[in-house]
Protein backbone atom coordinates (compact mmCIF):
# COMPACT_ATOMS: atom_id res chain seq x y z
CA UNK A 1 0.00 0.00 0.00
CA UNK A 2 1.49 3.39 -0.94
CA UNK A 3 1.99 5.39 1.91
CA UNK A 4 1.81 2.80 4.77
CA UNK A 5 4.33 3.07 6.90
CA UNK A 6 5.47 -0.63 7.88
CA UNK A 7 5.44 -2.16 11.00
CA UNK A 8 8.47 -2.63 12.92
CA UNK A 9 8.32 -6.30 13.76
CA UNK A 10 10.69 -5.64 17.42
CA UNK A 11 9.02 -3.17 19.08
CA UNK A 12 4.97 -4.32 18.09
CA UNK A 13 4.00 -0.41 18.17
CA UNK A 14 1.92 -0.50 14.91
CA UNK A 15 -0.32 -3.36 14.88
CA UNK A 16 -3.50 -4.37 13.44
CA UNK A 17 -6.55 -3.52 15.63
CA UNK A 18 -10.21 -3.12 15.70
CA UNK A 19 -11.66 0.04 15.65
CA UNK A 20 -14.22 2.68 15.44
CA UNK A 21 -13.33 5.49 12.87
CA UNK A 22 -15.22 8.49 12.98
CA UNK A 23 -15.27 9.94 9.55
CA UNK A 24 -17.38 12.38 7.44
CA UNK A 25 -16.94 9.97 4.55
CA UNK A 26 -15.27 6.78 4.03
CA UNK A 27 -13.60 7.59 1.13
CA UNK A 28 -9.81 8.16 3.00
CA UNK A 29 -7.41 5.50 3.73
CA UNK A 30 -5.86 6.90 7.16
CA UNK A 31 -7.14 8.43 9.69
CA UNK A 32 -6.16 10.94 12.23
CA UNK A 33 -5.29 9.23 15.85
CA UNK A 34 -8.15 11.77 17.40
CA UNK A 35 -10.58 9.91 15.19
CA UNK A 36 -10.33 6.32 16.07
CA UNK A 37 -11.47 4.87 18.98
CA UNK A 38 -9.38 1.21 19.62
CA UNK A 39 -11.79 -1.36 20.45
CA UNK A 40 -10.88 -4.99 21.93
CA UNK A 41 -12.63 -7.10 18.67
CA UNK A 42 -14.09 -7.19 15.69
CA UNK A 43 -17.57 -7.61 17.21
CA UNK A 44 -17.04 -4.86 19.64
CA UNK A 45 -16.16 -2.30 16.80
CA UNK A 46 -19.39 -3.54 14.84
CA UNK A 47 -21.46 -2.92 17.63
CA UNK A 48 -20.22 0.51 18.56
CA UNK A 49 -20.38 1.67 15.00
CA UNK A 50 -22.89 4.11 14.20
CA UNK A 51 -22.94 4.77 11.05
CA UNK A 52 -25.75 7.61 10.90
CA UNK A 53 -23.26 9.47 13.72
CA UNK A 54 -20.55 8.59 10.93
CA UNK A 55 -18.42 6.05 12.78
CA UNK A 56 -17.54 3.16 11.32
CA UNK A 57 -15.92 -0.35 11.98
CA UNK A 58 -12.89 -1.19 10.87
CA UNK A 59 -9.36 -2.68 10.90
CA UNK A 60 -6.50 -0.35 11.38
CA UNK A 61 -2.62 -0.27 11.48
CA UNK A 62 -0.77 2.07 13.66
CA UNK A 63 -0.41 4.06 15.64
CA UNK A 64 2.66 5.38 12.88
CA UNK A 65 4.18 8.73 13.44
CA UNK A 66 3.86 11.05 10.05
CA UNK A 67 6.28 13.39 8.65
CA UNK A 68 4.51 16.08 10.37
CA UNK A 69 4.52 14.84 13.84
CA UNK A 70 0.73 13.73 13.92
CA UNK A 71 -0.33 10.25 14.60
CA UNK A 72 -1.91 8.06 11.96
CA UNK A 73 -3.79 5.17 11.96
CA UNK A 74 -4.66 3.19 8.06
CA UNK A 75 -7.03 1.44 7.05
CA UNK A 76 -6.77 -2.27 6.58
CA UNK A 77 -10.68 -2.85 6.21
CA UNK A 78 -13.95 -2.15 6.53
CA UNK A 79 -15.84 -3.82 8.45
CA UNK A 80 -19.22 -3.63 7.02
CA UNK A 81 -18.89 -2.95 3.56
CA UNK A 82 -22.55 -2.68 2.80
CA UNK A 83 -22.27 0.76 4.47
CA UNK A 84 -21.80 3.24 2.32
Amino acid sequence: MRGLVPPDPETGVSTPRYAVVYMPARARKRFPAGCVQLMESAEAALNAADPAARQFAAQVLGPSKSSEGQYLYYLLEWLDPAVP
